[in-house]
């Protein structure tokens, strides 16, 4: 019988999967369910050894013989620092060794409860990866730990090999142990540096053509690469590829862009039948809250990310599979791997989506950037501030030759406009940035250098504070906690737009926009940036796109 602990569980499911096989564990309360449980696996062979400092070196002992890890187990307190000279060994040696700790429950840590002292992270710059594993209560917690230890186990021989530590808090009952079967868990495997020939890559090939629901999400790119025409027809009838303004070109072929409002309106009989059997993702962030929520309810079969730096991210939950190496080489490669068995799932998504219409809007926030995402001249820059900016840009189609940059890494609203006239100052086209009145309003000493180049045009939306925190649950009934939640100001950036040297215009309806938008989009050179200040009204502008999606769901 094993331990009752889920997270305990999951550690020695995921070493015996990992093909861990020798184990130096060492004598302790705290510890007894990982070693118990441990003793239980026939594919373990275990070391009893008292001495923790003596114990660690032997571990550093098997894992050089033969160069696959080997793990120490060690209880909590002073006895996993008597393991330190070992793991600076191991380190310095670069030898793969895992070094599991048994902790006391983080509310007893500092409280004079014996053997407890500050164990995580206790090995500091001398170990590759230092995790501590949740003591598990819900399905996030369970998903968070198998990611952890998958992690922390790859990363023993990722770029170089070395030792790892991972710490298991273990709160009372300590000992309990009622479990008969270990768990069924997710492994998540990394492929360097794919060779044609490796058994690995022919393996990824195999699997990649056994699946016939396939699909491709790219994430935030901040380039356009073009590939070869001898590539696009083999690559994009096999995948529905999905991809949002942020991801630029870069996929073979013409992506999908309003995916986020297609399945935010999809019927759920459609749910299921479109669900991919393996995803590939490349790139970073991605926006859609739609597409995160609708791959964690329905997740695919098998999850590849694709990345040069290989590192574990699970932003859908299913993560089985990472592919350290340049995507596009990634793609290139296949191309002519994948079979032609008929698949009508590329079909069936671009059919769908081709039912969402784009939207039309009357004076608002979404309406004018709408009409000046169809009014930019081709080839320009497009920068997105944050938030509400970027969510109503991919509700309307943009032409390819747009280069689209943001700062959507954290997401958050300092520097934007600083990043987007640093661009601009090496920039030999116009670039436009589209921002929030509090983006603005935090960052407005972007403008105050004197490296600000005639090529920057500022369309401002000013509704007085943030749309999104303005329309947060809880807030509708209750003006004075909304007010200071979404930050509401009665600022303008008129005379300090004219103080920095733009030219300034004011839009306050539909007839000045209308007037403004064909010289602020002109490729005709200009002495001076310019700052078109668009004031909306923030609930009428949330009201317009709820009515939109209510009326497409309606239709579906």
């Amino acid at each position: 019988m094993y331990s009752d602990k889920r997270h305990i569980l999951q550690l020695v499911a995921l070493l015996k999967a990992h093909q861990v096989k020798h184990i130096v564990v060492c004598p302790g309360g705290r510890n007894a369910p990982i070693v118990h449980t441990l003793a239980q696996i026939p594919e373990f062979t275990c070391y009893p050894i008292t001495d923790e400092r003596s114990a660690g070196f032997f571990a550093l002992g098997l894992a050089q013989h033969g160069g696959s890890p080997s793990a120490i187990c060690c209880t909590s307190g002073s006895a996993l620092l008597n393991i330190y000279p070992a793991v600076a060994e191991a380190f310095y040696q670069q030898v793969p060794l895992i070094v599991i700790s048994a902790d006391r429950g983080a509310a007893w840590i500092g409280q004079m409860d014996g053997q407890t002292i500050p164990q995580k992270e206790v090995f500091q710059s001398l170990v590759k990866c230092s995790v501590s594993l949740p003591e598990i209560q819900t399905e996030e917690d369970a998903w968070f730990c198998n990611r952890l230890i998958n992690e922390a186990i790859l990363e023993t021989s990722h770029h170089g090999k070395g030792p790892v530590h991972i710490n298991v808090p273990i709160s009372e009952p300590v000992y309990r142990f009622g479990t008969k079967e270990l768990p069924d868990e997710r492994v998540i495997m990394r492929y360097q540096g794919l060779s044609l020939y490796e058994k690995g890559y022919q393996e990824l090939v195999q699997k990649l053509n056994s699946f016939q629901k396939r699909m491709v999400v790219v994430g935030q790119m901040n380039l356009i690469y073009l590939f070869e025409k001898k590539y696009v027809k083999a690559l994009y009838k096999h995948f529905a590829w999905f991809s949002e303004q942020l991801g630029n070109q870069t996929v073979p072929g013409v992506p999908i862009r309003n995916f986020d409002t297609a399945i935010y309106a999809m019927p759920n009989e459609k749910r299921e039948a479109l669900r991919p059997e393996l995803l590939i993702t490349y790139g970073g962030h991605v926006v859609s809250s739609q597409l995160k929520k609708y791959l964690r309810k329905y997740p695919p079969k098998e999850h590849w990310h694709i990345s040069t730096d290989g590192k574990i991210v699970d932003t859908f939950g299913c993560l089985t599979t990472v592919i350290e190496m340049n995507p596009f080489e990634f793609l290139e490669r296949i191309a002519f791997l994948l079979d032609n068995k008929p698949t009508n799932y590329p079909l069936a998504w671009e059919n769908y989506c081709k039912t969402i219409p784009e939207p039309t809007f009357a004076y608002s926030e979404p309406m004018v950037i709408g009409q000046l995402i169809h009014s930019l001249p081709t080839p320009c820059s497009l920068h997105l501030a944050n938030s509400s900016t970027v969510r109503y840009a991919q509700l309307f189609n943009l032409a390819p030759e747009i280069e689209v940059c943001g700062n959507r890494g954290t997401n958050g609203i300092e520097g934007s406009l600083s990043t987007a006239i640093g661009y601009a100052a090496l920039s030999h086209q116009l670039n436009f940035v589209i921002i929030g009145d509090l983006s603005f309003f935090y960052d407005q000493n972007a403008l105050w250098n004197s490296h600000v180049q005639s090529n920057v045009r500022i369309l401002l939306i000013n509704n007085e504070g943030g749309e999104l925190l303005h329309n947060l649950p809880g807030m509708e009934k209750d003006e004075q906690s909304r007010a200071i939640v979404c930050g509401a100001h009665h600022t303008s950036a008129k005379a300090w737009a004219e103080t920095s040297g733009f030219d300034y215009a004011e839009v306050k309806d539909e007839a000045q926009w209308n007037a403004i938008l064909p010289t602020f989009t002109s490729t005709e050179p200009t002495e001076k940036p310019m700052l078109v200040e668009v004031w909306t009204n923030k609930a009428s502008d949330t009201a317009l796109l709820r009515e939109y999606y209510h009326q497409i769901k309606e239709r579906l």
